[in-house]
This record gives C-alpha cells, sequence and structure tokens, in this order.
C-alpha cells in the first residue's frame, strides 16, 4: 500500500513544524497541525479557544501544574483549567477520531498530537522524527526573535512537557523509536530534511511487501 499519511514529531526548536509545512508543499498534502485545534472544536462541538486551550497538554488536575505539549507551532496563553467542560482528557479522545478520520482520508502531513502512536497500526503512514542539538535548536529559537535565556529555558522544559503528555495518554516513553520509519537531524536544514523523507518514503513504497508476502 503506497505511503498516503506523513506524521512529524519534533524535538522543540529542531524546526519540525516549519519542515512539515515545507513537506506538506512538496508533495501537495494537506497539513495539519493549527488546524487540528478547529477541527477538535468542530467535532467536539466546542469553541476553538476552548480546544487550544486543551490542545496537547497534560491536564492541570492531573499535574501540580500543565505543561502543553505543541508549544512552538505557535505561542498562546493559557488558563489554569478552571474551566473544565472541555479539558485535556476529553480533548484527547476527540483528538483520536480526528486523527483517524484525517488518515483515512489520506495524502497528509500531520504534526505532533501523538499521531504517530493513533496510526500506527495504519500501513500507509510514514512516521519521521527531527531532533537537533541544543546549540543548533537556541540558535533557530533566537532566529525568530527569542532571546537566549528564553530559548533556554524553553528547550529545558518542553520536551519534558511533551513526553510526560505522551507517557500519559499514550503509555509509551517518548521519542518510542519503534514507531518512526525515519529519525533525522535537522542541522544541515529544512531542505535537506524534506528532500531526505521524500527520498526514503520513495524506498519504502518501493521496497514495501506486498500482502502475500508479509503473510508468508
Amino acid at each position: 500500500m503506497p505511503i498516503r499519511i506523513v506524521t512529524v514529531e519534533r524535538e522543540y526548536g529542531s524546526g519540525g513544524a516549519l519542515i512539515a509545512k515545507a513537506l506538506a508543499t512538496r508533495l501537495g498534502w494537506k497539513l495539519w497541525d493549527e488546524e487540528l485545534s478547529a477541527e477538535i472544536a468542530h467535532v467536539a462541538n466546542v469553541d476553538v479557544k476552548s480546544a487550544k486551550s486543551c490542545d496537547e497538554r497534560v491536564d492541570p488536575f492531573l499535574y501540580r501544574l500543565f505543561r502543553i505539549y505543541a508549544r512552538g507551532s505557535y505561542e498562546r496563553a493559557l488558563s489554569t483549567g478552571s474551566d473544565s467542560h472541555f479539558d485535556t482528557d476529553q480533548m484527547v479522545n476527540v483528538l483520536h477520531k480526528v486523527i483517524e478520520d484525517i488518515g483515512s482520508q489520506g495524502n497528509s502531513v500531520i504534526v505532533g498530537r501523538g499521531a504517530p502512536y493513533i496510526l500506527r497500526h495504519r500501513p500507509d503512514v510514514f512516521s519521521v522524527f527531527i531532533y537537533a542539538s541544543d546549540e543548533e535548536k537556541i540558535y533557530r529559537l533566537k532566529a525568530i526573535g527569542k532571546t537566549e535565556h528564553e530559548a533556554r529555558q524553553l528547550v529545558a522544559e518542553v520536551d519534558r512537557d511533551r513526553a510526560a503528555f505522551i507517557e500519559h495518554y499514550f503509555k509509551k516513553q517518548w521519542p518510542h523509536r519503534p514507531l518512526y520509519n525515519l529519525m533525522i537531524n535537522s542541522r544541515f536544514g529544512d531542505d535537506y530534511v524534506v528532500e531526505s523523507i521524500v527520498q526514503q518514503m520513495a524506498l519504502v513504497d518501493k521496497f514495501q511487501p506486498t500482502p502475500e508476502v508479509q503473510a508468508c
């Protein structure tokens, strides 16, 4: 079965969100990043603000202080969770449905949100993990306006929070290496990473066993 979905997980500051956007453009596929919040809100019949307030973070009622998992694609201020009519547990339940529906549509690039875990049984999914050295991540963050102090603090905190989200809701260590087709360092630039992903996707399509072979 040819690849129809790419999931992109990334360390904070590695450029994963921009790389995913460039990859979607290269493939002519739909990018699902911030758009997921709007889709979650639509399916759950809540406003977008409520969905974003829960988007990829652990619930504040479960942890002393919540951390947001998707921080880096776009910054936002979040409440402490006093409005619990749509909490993170509910958001994750809806997230499963939304991502499974996106997977069934195909031709999509999905950023984070546990997509590699949710879609792990689909044979048409290619999952990527993008990482970088702390120095590279700090350099990238300073290039978009973060101070040295802000960059170092974010690099130290955000991935720890993403790991907590994955461990709590998907019962896996982050990153869970068996899920990924490709783990790649972004130090050589976004174009290099996009080209590497496209080439690896082509190789997987070329050498993927037929169902008859897999059954033997």
